[in-house]
């Protein structure tokens, strides 16, 4: 059984709370994509734990946790983030955490040439605006890996005699491009190599054939859950391109991120603001530049876990939500943050984009079409009632309940959860079975 966890929206939706619900059910919890650039905590007997690279499997004592082939790994990071959680009481960690020796590494030069070209980007666009990007070295890795230059672990990694002499040539050729692109930024390349030939013993332990440890797992009937990185609004083909991730956020990420055939797959859990934000630039329909914008920002504390940053906050926009789940098929979802809506009087949905008069029938893939649309918004009345206390999904006010049905009859998926504040336990459960 493979069930999947992913974003709908443009992150941040609070993916790593209803991972943290289901782990104690799995066996296995692995990600298929991303790297540090992504963020949640998870709070277990008033403990946090940051995650940002790492499964958040680590928090059950008895769930194997697998960063897979699409993940791209940043070793310092791994063993920084893996050192603090284990600071903060995480037992037994190591023995239950894998790395794809199919995974490509991200070397310090990936994040200082990630900034350089953000640079570039934004001298060169008219409008001088950013892509956004965390600076973690994500899309130089990528970029490396489709260019087919990059580094895989296995490099670093392998018992040949000959195999150091390899990756330092390998090491040097990549870094030698990078400064063809960007010219001779200053950096210490002798410096880099050191650590590395520290953590290729380091590192070894942790490394597994993924194919062969995901397929072992699903013939053994294990329970697994997939953790999807960012959500499919940053998808490199889906997503609002170029203000994207630089991997496949949706369900083909999932398999080809893994090595696991569709057919494995379950369920899909599409995990969905209760309202939408987004970090960076780009377009963003529903945005709100006004009081209610800043009243969603305060009360949601919407601020990165992994970057600081400010996020931007709008209305619930239903078309980007049916979008999504066309493309990732989503089984059941999970409502969060709806305690945040608590106090606003009525709660306006976008439900379709309009320019010049005329609805569009889909959402658009031109960023200039979609910096234009018109919303079309349905207004529904607040609820005024404090919500977090609220054990049962019937409990819930009435006004609430039809919030969430409208969001439901809408897209044509069930809701299963409902978040209802910060805590652990403050997630109610709908039987939709």
């Amino acid at each position: 059984m493979v069930n999947v966890v992913l974003g709908s929206q443009w992150g941040d939706e609070g993916k790593g709370k209803l991972v943290d619900l289901l782990v104690g059910h799995y066996d296995l919890v692995a990600r298929c994509a991303g790297g540090n650039n992504a963020g949640h905590t998870i709070v277990v007997d008033g403990v946090k734990y940051d995650f940002h690279m790492l499964p958040s499997g680590l928090v059950n004592p008895g769930c194997q946790n697998l960063l897979g082939n699409g993940v791209v790994i940043h070793v310092p990071s791994f063993f920084k983030e893996l050192e603090d959680l284990e600071a903060k009481g995480l037992k037994d960690a190591r023995g239950r955490l894998f790395i794809s020796s199919r995974a490509h590494l991200v070397f310090d030069f990936h994040q200082r040439t990630d900034k350089l070209r953000e640079l570039e980007l934004s001298g060169r666009a008219k409008d001088g605006k950013n892509i956004g990007t965390t600076g973690k070295g994500i899309g130089p890795t990528y970029s490396t890996k489709a260019s087919r230059s990059g580094i895989r672990v296995h490099h670093l990694v392998n018992d040949n005699p000959e195999s150091w002499d390899e990756f330092v040539t390998k090491y040097r050729r990549l870094l030698e491009t990078r400064r063809q692109r960007y010219g001779d930024f200053d950096y210490d390349a002798e410096e880099e190599l050191a650590r590395f030939k520290k953590y290729k013993e380091e590192l070894k332990p942790f490394v597994v054939d993924s194919v062969v440890f995901m397929h072992k797992a699903i013939e053994a009937k294990k329970k697994i859950l997939v953790e999807g990185a960012n959500a499919l609004m940053l998808d490199i083909d889906f997503g609002t391109y170029p203000f994207v991730t630089s991997s496949n956020t949706g369900i083909g990420g999932v398999v080809t991120g893994l090595g696991i055939p569709p057919r494995t797959i379950d369920e899909v859990y599409g995990v969905v603001k209760a309202y939408t934000t987004r970090v960076g630039e780009g377009p963003f329909p529903t945005e709100q530049l006004n009081e209610f914008g800043e009243k969603l920002q305060e009360i949601g504390a919407e601020f990165g876990v992994t970057t600081g940053r400010k996020r931007r906050c709008g209305w619930l926009d239903l078309v980007i939500l049916k979008y999504s789940t066309l493309i990732n098929g989503y089984t059941s979802l999970n409502i969060t943050k709806l305690d945040v809506l608590d106090t606003f009087k009525e709660i306006p949905i976008g439900i379709s984009y309009s320019i010049n008069g005329k609805k569009l029938d889909l959402f658009p893939e031109d960023l200039t079409t979609l910096g234009k649309v018109e919303v079309e918004y349905v207004t529904l009345p607040g609820w005024n009632q404090d919500i977090t206390k609220i054990k049962n999904y019937d409990d819930l006010p009435e006004n609430a309940k039809k919030y969430l049905s409208y969001i439901e009859d809408f897209v044509g998926v069930p809701i299963e959860w409902v978040g209802t504040g910060p805590s652990r336990d403050s997630m109610l459960h709908k039987n939709i079975k």
